[in-house]
């Protein structure tokens, strides 16, 4: 019940929250998990059994390790693994991974995400980074090589082993085309791209997937529907651009939109609730320069992929966005 309060001059208003909404963590968290089941389900197709394995074991040494540290390290009375947001972390996690990647190394990684990127500033809420993210990052840095062997999808979808079934990515073929430039690679169609049938990250099979998921958060009202547009559209600016002034060299924008983790990355990474900015002018604003930052590091970095280490600098200046760019005030003012 509000309890209310008289102000000078005799109006009676109730205190704050006036609306209350019928949302908790745990509701927000599980409806992002299920959004996530079409991409969980491409990746299963795609790549098999290992696909199955490492997601299960990132989603599980996730929620381990939340609980581990909730239960004695903070020594809380209630655990906070029933909120879902471990679950989430897991498969995020696992989708930013190849199906090759060693199952000692994906726990090594859900230990990074959720103990490093999540539970050491407080747990969700107060996390800055996205835990995903910052799992994944360590693992590129630690772990390159394995990080950076793709499994050839369907190439053996029952084998636990597939090592000898890896070929390159999309972005990896356009990163370093070679002296004949583009025209002497052989690249995916936009068809395969856009339905899967691609090597890279489990996350990274099926952008039709990825973009199902988002839309469901979008229409259940989790996601303002303008963060993946303008992510995707700071990307194809970048991208664009490149691409007019030497198209003998740079792909085109579209080519890049579906491949790699940008589909990903724009409904379910730079959406994050916790790591982006309060009003939706700051998160407009994040997600623009986050799309601009995957272009510059595609292009010019020495990564073919930019989706990760954009995201993370943008989630480390949104205090300054926040700063910089406040919601509006209603009811707000004084006499003169």
């Amino acid at each position: 019940m509000s309890t209310q309060v008289t102000d000078p001059k005799g109006l009676v208003v109730a205190l704050p929250p006036h609306e209350r909404a019928n949302q908790s963590v745990a509701r927000i968290m599980w409806t992002v998990a299920l959004a996530l089941v079409p991409t969980t389900l491409a990746g299963v197709w795609f790549y098999g059994i290992r696909a199955v394995i490492v997601t299960a074991v990132a989603v599980l040494a996730s929620v381990a390790v939340e609980h581990l540290i909730v239960r004695y390290v903070f020594k809380w009375e209630t655990t906070t693994v029933t909120d879902g947001s471990a679950v989430v972390t897991g498969l995020l996690l696992a989708f930013n991974v190849p199906a090759s990647l060693p199952l000692w190394q994906m726990v090594i990684g859900a230990v990074v995400a959720i103990g490093i990127g999540k539970m050491a500033f407080g747990g969700i809420g107060n996390n800055p980074f996205n835990p995903a993210l910052v799992g994944r990052a360590f693992l590129l840095i630690s772990f390159p090589v394995e990080m950076n062997t793709w499994p050839v999808p369907g190439a053996a979808r029952l084998s636990l082993d597939l090592s000898a079934v890896t070929g390159a990515t999309p972005l990896g073929l356009v990163k370093d085309p070679g002296a004949a430039g583009l025209s002497g690679v052989d690249l995916p169609s936009y068809l395969d791209l856009f339905i899967g049938n691609i090597g890279g990250c489990i996350g990274e099979a099926s952008a039709l997937a990825v973009i199902l998921g988002g839309l469901f958060l979008v229409w259940r009202g989790y996601v303002p529907w303008q963060m993946p547009l303008v992510f995707l559209g700071g990307l194809s600016l970048v991208t664009g651009i490149a691409w007019v002034v030497d198209p003998g060299v740079y792909i085109d924008p579209l080519y890049h939109v579906l491949a790699g983790g940008a589909m990903l990355g724009a409904w379910f990474m730079v959406t994050d609730m916790t790591t982006s900015p309060m009003s939706l002018t700051g998160r407009i604003i994040f997600a623009a320069s986050a799309g601009v930052l995957t272009g510059v590091i595609r292009l010019f970095g020495g990564f073919p992929e930019g989706v990760s280490y954009s995201i993370l600098i943008m989630n480390a200046l949104v205090p300054v966005i926040d700063r910089h760019v406040k919601p509006r005030k209603f009811g707000y003012g004084g006499e003169k």
